[in-house]
């Protein structure tokens, strides 16, 4: 497994992967519940992700609203599901716990859904912060709500001003 580190106007971000796509994506924010370590296995590999980063970059700058990467998922069958469904909400839209529930076929899961997204290894990618409570307000958030508030502004404005 390789690895790389870089700094955007948001956050350190950390990505892992190998030849197979994209394992792991940190923001490391010193906020939220979620704790990420390097392992003394994987070797350092700036140039391994160089489109990573660039694609990264652009979406941070407002300038790319869907990314390309080819990515390594590693979760159970219903993690893999929310996570395809989160693929599915639009740059800019929010989506409630209860609505992707609904649209997975488990209408009960809402819960579910919420745990499947804190497990979600590579955010930004596989867009969770773009899910809310049904009553709009934001909820959990891995690397913390204040990351979370910043990405929805950050995507709502490339809207406004398109």
């Amino acid at each position: 497994m390789y690895y790389t580190i870089f700094n955007t106007k948001l956050c350190e971000i950390i990505v892992v992967g190998n030849e197979l796509g994209i394992s792991h994506l940190h923001l490391s924010t010193n906020e939220g519940k979620r704790q990420f370590k390097i392992s003394v296995d994987w070797q350092r590999n700036d140039s391994f992700f160089i489109e990573a980063q660039q694609q990264i970059t652009a979406y941070i700058a407002g300038e790319l609203t869907i990314f390309a990467l080819q990515l390594n998922l590693q979760g159970t069958v219903f993690q893999q599901k929310v996570w395809q469904e989160l693929r599915k909400i639009p740059f800019g839209e929010l989506c409630s716990y209860q609505e992707i529930a609904r649209a997975i076929g488990n209408e009960r899961a809402a819960r579910a859904v919420g745990m499947a997204n804190s497990k979600n290894p590579i955010p930004l990618i596989i867009p969770c912060h773009r899910v809310i409570g049904s009553n709009g307000k934001l909820t959990g958030f891995a690397s913390g709500l204040n990351i979370k508030q910043k990405l929805i502004q950050l995507e709502q404005n490339y809207l406004s001003k398109g």
